[in-house]
């Protein structure tokens, strides 16, 4: 449970003003289908947090205990200086929008959260966890706290959010779970 629900509130903060949540915003505002929008951030989000929540669990297995607690607190402080600098995504015509909602949606957060730090995180929080399975459940309910109400309320904006607050405030999340990696 307690990888749940690290994973959850973990990847919900570091997600508000991500490029995903602002291009979920940019599908909003393109497409009335909301349902199709937020099916497609859900599956999206699972096949590539189940990913990358497996290459995590594969390569902690690699390394000894000890180096792996040190590696996973790295990454986490690491997360924490990279959730300051804001994201922003181009709000520019894809190709993909031809698709429809569904498979628009899908194929680009696929693609923006390649190497995001809400990735990044899923393979942390895995290595970290030994429950690949509740990491994943965790990781993609959190996309889903921070994108659905963007998507249902499209003419909400993530500038109207105390963005340097949120960044700094997860900044120090990340940093604690790194020191509690490191004494627990």
């Amino acid at each position: 449970m307690e990888a749940l629900l690290a994973s959850t509130f973990t990847v919900a903060i570091a997600e508000i003003g991500d490029k995903t949540q602002l291009l979920a915003l940019i599908l909003a505002a393109r497409f009335k289908n909301k349902t199709a929008i937020i099916l497609g951030i859900f599956l999206s989000t699972l096949f590539n947090h189940f990913a990358a929540a497996w290459i995590g669990q594969w390569a902690i297995n690699w390394v000894s205990p000890d180096l792996a607690r040190y590696l996973v607190a790295a990454s986490f402080f690491a997360i924490a200086l990279w959730v300051l600098i804001p994201d922003k995504v181009d709000a520019e015509e894809s190709h993909f929008y031809k698709m429809g909602p569904f498979l628009a949606t899908f194929i680009l957060f696929f693609i923006a959260e390649m190497g995001d730090k809400t990735q990044i995180a899923t393979v942390v929080l895995a290595a970290k966890y030994d429950s690949l399975t509740m990491v994943v459940a965790g990781t993609t309910l959190g996309m889903l706290l921070a994108n659905v109400p963007v998507v249902i309320a499209g003419h909400f904006s993530a500038e109207k959010l105390p963005m340097l607050w949120i960044h700094r405030g997860c900044a120090v999340l990340f940093a604690l779970l790194g020191v509690a990696t490191l004494l627990f």
